[in-house]
């Protein structure tokens, strides 16, 4: 159509790629690759002006969807389980917020009286999201959860180097509210969703407006460098929660499995289900009939004759074969009187 395209996917085939992108008036945007093993990736892109050929051995592709020839079967698992761990990301930064949102509204106002006299760090939103997000990461190891911040109190809140860019980047699109992408990591490859922290409760600023300002209690602990100077609206961090890719992997390979071992389970019981029919309707009326044909031909015509009823093809056999019966029983009676 006429609206733009946006990608920011890595694809890679073992074989070569074919892509062919038309969006009539509409901008294109990348920032993603198509990687090929055998050196050849072809890509047509179209925007109204402009036409181009071009392959090599990665390519930016401007497409949100392609079509590896042979591959879509073997992806379409993989993108089904990295959505579903994007989507229990998401939960947990909900569940984060959540956390944030009870502490600052319900808790602090109960205990602020109390950190005249001793720092209570649950009275500290950031302190109880990321207790609570740790307590459920029990059950969800892989997950990890970080309030990165550029300024913060506590120093484990304090920022790497990509979540500085994250948190930056944040800053500077305000517009952005979401951002959901990969990274390698000294363990590999990464995926993590990040939501912007922004300061909308004027709440948050009783202790990091100014030392001077904040409770005595948390100064002596924390000291007076850092955790002050944020602003109303500012955004000084982001919510950050990370998981291995080879969690979505790992889930794909579990659905594949489960999909496979159900469909050979009914393979097997359709098999099953179609030797005991055919073995039930076919083979044994023909074996009976096989087993009457020896009798009878030994000159024994006391079997009886088989059942008639129905029209399919065995019934029919049967019908022929007791007029054939009758037949050669009064043939051998007529050469006996003789």
């Amino acid at each position: 159509d006429n609206g733009p395209i946006d990608n920011s996917g890595t694809i890679s085939a073992k074989g070569y790629v074919d892509l062919e992108i038309k969006t009539g008036a509409g901008a294109i945007t990348n920032s993603g690759t198509v990687t090929s093993a055998t050196n050849r990736v072809f890509v047509r892109a179209e925007d109204g002006e402009t036409q181009r050929h071009e392959q090599k051995e990665t390519r930016d592709v401007h497409a949100l969807r392609c079509h590896l020839l042979g591959h879509d079967i073997k992806f379409q698992p993989q993108e089904n389980a990295r959505d579903e761990v994007i989507r229990d990301a998401r939960l947990m930064l909900e569940a984060a917020t959540s956390v944030r949102t009870y502490t600052v509204d319900q808790i602090r106002p109960h205990l602020i009286k109390q950190m005249e006299e001793v720092f209570l760090p649950q009275t500290v939103p950031a302190y109880a999201a990321t207790e609570a997000i740790n307590t459920l990461r029990k059950k969800y190891p892989e997950y990890s959860y970080k309030e990165a911040t550029l300024n913060p109190t506590n120093p484990r809140n304090r920022t790497a180097d990509w979540e500085a860019d994250v948190v930056r980047r944040f800053r500077d699109s305000t517009e952005i509210k979401e951002i959901v992408a990969e990274r390698d990591s000294s363990t590999g490859r990464n995926l993590f969703i990040a939501k912007p922290l922004q300061i909308t409760n004027a709440a948050c600023l009783q202790c990091h407006t100014t030392a001077a300002m904040a409770p005595p209690t948390m100064v002596k602990i924390y000291g007076e460098a850092n955790g002050f100077g944020w602003k109303q609206n500012e955004i000084v961090g982001a919510q950050i929660v990370s998981v291995p890719m080879d969690v979505p992997l790992r889930k794909a390979d579990r659905a594949f499995t489960t999909f496979m071992g159900s469909l050979a389970a009914v393979f097997i019981v359709v098999f099953i289900v179609l030797n005991i029919m055919l073995s039930w309707l076919i083979v044994r009326p023909i074996r009976r009939m096989s087993q009457a044909a020896d009798r009878i031909s030994t000159g024994d015509f006391n079997t009886p004759e088989f059942n008639e009823k129905g029209k399919d093809e065995v019934a029919v056999l049967g019908s022929s074969f007791n007029r054939m019966r009758r037949s050669l029983e009064k043939a051998m009676q007529m050469i006996g009187d003789n």
